[in-house]
């Protein structure tokens, strides 16, 4: 299967800046890109890339004075296998002991995820008398599908884990992070994941396309994918960024004033893949 991915978007600024944005396909999926990512700036700005210490690919645009707006557009053909997130139920939990290094940061308290809450007791008397690994991450999954009720209108960027637990409303990102807080919470390592995920394999939702977020959890010795916001193993999830909450992934993370002029995203399934690839490079 192939998938057109990209975006356009467009933000004012009033006074030089930098921007710093996780605006590339993650390096695990850029062996899936057909040809390179066609990233520009408008105003044509020079742009750098580097890696940040999750392996993301940010963009820093430095905006002089006088650029009343920048635009940031992509579009690229990823390969993907067509088929739905992997289950492996017998994914086990590991003790703490077992665990390397590096997922450790995984379990901590970050900006949006307060494991050092009241979500603490709640997890334990909740989850606690389920069976460890795949089991209890798909409880946890289960709990906030159907804690949280999804409206856009509801968006608030600085919301908590702890508020969304609280206010029992938020988007994509509102899901994922009080699935992830649970999860640390029961001493299973969890990430947050942002990318793309179009309507393949379901039927399309009548709103603007959005990148998406969702989760992973460390089980079995292995990352696998978990989406507490649909519930459900989907097709076609094209990572951009993970880390430890939002914070670590921003699309576009501004040092000002800044105001949201254009924001378009596509994913979408080529249906007649060879003719469709040609027309799109």
């Amino acid at each position: 299967m192939l998938i057109k991915i990209g975006y356009d978007i467009e933000m004012a600024v009033n006074a030089p800046t930098t921007v710093l944005g996780a605006l590339h396909v993650h390096p695990s999926r850029a062996h899936d890109l057909q040809a390179p990512e066609q990233f520009a700036v408008e105003p044509a700005l020079p742009f750098t890339t580097y890696q940040d210490v999750f392996d993301n690919t940010i963009v820093r645009v430095d905006v002089p004075a006088g650029v009343g707006s920048v635009r940031f557009t992509n579009h690229a053909v990823v390969a993907d296998p067509g088929v739905p997130d992997p289950v492996v139920p017998d994914a086990r939990q590991h003790p703490l002991h077992e665990l390397p290094l590096d997922v450790f940061r995984f379990l901590l308290p970050s900006r949006y995820c307060e494991v050092d809450s009241e979500l603490m007791g709640f997890a334990w008397n909740q989850f606690g008398a389920t069976p460890e690994g795949w089991a209890r991450v798909q409880a946890i999954c289960d709990y906030t599908h159907q804690h949280i009720r999804f409206d856009y209108l509801q968006a608030r960027a600085n919301r908590t884990a702890l508020q969304g637990w609280q206010e029992g409303v938020g988007v994509c990102r509102d899901y994922a992070h009080l699935a992830v807080t649970l999860c640390r919470c029961m001493n299973i390592p969890a990430r947050y994941v942002t990318g793309y995920l179009g309507d393949i394999g379901v039927p399309p939702v009548p709103c603007p396309m959005d990148f998406s977020a969702w989760f992973e959890v460390y089980l079995g010795g292995a990352w696998h994918t978990f989406d507490a916001r649909h519930n459900a193993r989907r097709i076609g999830r094209v990572v951009m960024a993970h880390g430890r909450d939002a914070t670590d992934v921003p699309i576009a993370m501004v040092f000002g004033w800044h105001q949201l002029n254009r924001f378009d995203v596509v994913t979408d399934e080529l249906q007649d893949a060879p003719e469709a690839l040609l027309a799109s490079a």
